[in-house]
């Protein structure tokens, strides 16, 4: 049974099931449902509300926040790289989240990179996974994919999504391999205090699993300081980051995880058969973004802060048709739209009259809501909201 996915993507599922059965297509993983959203709706809308990340830098605003001259681009030899990443990037990921020892680091392709490394290196066919409900889908379909058994922690919509480290525990088993979290979360905004995230890993620790902490939003949060790198506080931490969504470089496909030596080797053993290593090129770039984190970083949060406190006035001024929980970090919030089940027609007809892209819930398993992100320039998420205004009246009945 496949539940809440929605008619259309319940087809696409049983189409993909038809094809592995018949021996072509990518046996054994499942369509990524929010990928193929974005490929399709994405690229040809004017205004995006459905993106998880801030607004992108162009190179010549990274080059001018962080003194990155074309001298220094023009002397870059096309060379190999490292496998784990060159020692530049690896030292300025390790100084700016870690505890400054880079051999803990290993450079990737995006952290989606980094999800598929771990997984196959770590996981087996029959290994017990516990992943949240809602989650950014790769971080469950993988383990899936490779044959785990994934039990869901359940962020509950009617606790203003939650995270009960209680619940967790009662999850947990002897046969749990891993633990896979993102906080603050995608695609809610919820987040775990500290003391919350020491009981976290206290209760993954317990039981010797490995504890994957995705922290792809670390540094997207409005009160408080971002939570601390777990593997600082547990050897058998693993953590994901990215350049993608707090730090306006998408494009640079730029990721790394920080693990312990041996799980680093076991990385390297998969990449030897598949992208060996990045471009010289992105890692120079990436290095000095990282090395001026904070003025990029500060740019991009003065803007979220100022869509949050539209999207706040919003969000009250419909609230008989719109029911939300403010994000406690990200740049995307979760509402669900009340008037109705499933949310993929109205996001179609918002893409498809309004130019405008918003993410439904059924990419995520919940498909009265919509995944709506405010990173963007404050003057197209104004516009955007107009957009999404005019579709709301029209489907809700509301003045």
């Amino acid at each position: 049974m496949i539940s809440g996915v929605g008619l259309e993507n319940f087809h696409m599922v049983r189409h993909w099931d038809s094809l592995s059965a018949e021996g072509g297509g990518f046996v054994g993983i499942a369509p990524a449902l929010l990928e193929g959203w974005m490929r399709d709706y994405y690229f040809d809308t004017e205004i995006d509300l459905g993106s998880s990340g801030v607004e992108s830098f162009a190179l010549g605003d990274v080059r001018r926040l962080s003194g990155l001259t074309q001298e220094e681009m023009d002397r870059m030899l096309f060379d190999d790289s490292r496998t784990q990443g060159a020692a530049g990037l690896r030292e300025a990921v390790a100084r700016r989240w870690g505890d400054g020892n880079s051999d803990r680091v290993m450079a990737t392709h995006g952290s989606s990179e980094a999800i598929y490394l771990i997984m196959n290196a770590l996981l087996r066919a029959g290994d017990e996974v516990i992943v949240l409900e809602p989650c950014y889908q790769q971080l469950a379909s993988i383990a899936e994919a490779i044959g785990c058994h994934t039990k869901r922690w359940r962020l509950p919509a009617e606790q203003n999504f939650a995270a009960d480290v209680g619940d967790l525990q009662a999850l947990i088993s002897p046969h749990t391999r891993m633990v896979v979290v993102n906080f603050p979360h995608n695609p809610t905004g919820a987040s775990l205090t500290p003391g919350g995230q020491r009981d976290l890993i206290r209760a993954v620790a317990a039981i010797g699993a490995y504890l994957v902490w995705d922290a792809a939003f670390s540094d997207l949060v409005f009160t408080g300081e971002p939570l601390p790198n777990p593997v600082s506080l547990y050897e058998r931490a693993i953590t994901l980051g990215t350049l993608s969504k707090a730090y306006g470089l998408a494009g640079l496909r730029v990721g790394w995880l920080f693990a312990a030596p041996d799980v680093i080797s076991a990385c390297i053993h998969l990449r030897d058969y598949v992208t060996l290593h990045l471009s010289p090129l992105v890692e120079l770039i990436a290095q000095r973004a990282i090395e001026s984190g904070d003025s990029l970083l500060s740019i991009r949060l003065a803007q979220a802060r100022k869509n949050l406190e539209a999207l706040r006035g919003w969000a009250s001024h419909y609230e008989q048709a719109v029911e939300w929980v403010e994000p406690r970090g990200g740049v995307c919030a979760f509402p669900r739209l009340k008037f109705i089940e499933d949310s993929s027609p109205f996001c179609r007809e918002l893409a498809r009259r309004y130019s405008t892209l918003l993410v439904p819930g059924t990419c995520f398993n919940y498909p009265a809501h919509v995944r709506l992100g405010f990173g963007g320039p404050p003057d197209a998420f104004t516009e955007g909201l107009r957009r999404l205004t005019a579709l709301l009246k029209t489907r809700a009945h509301i003045a």
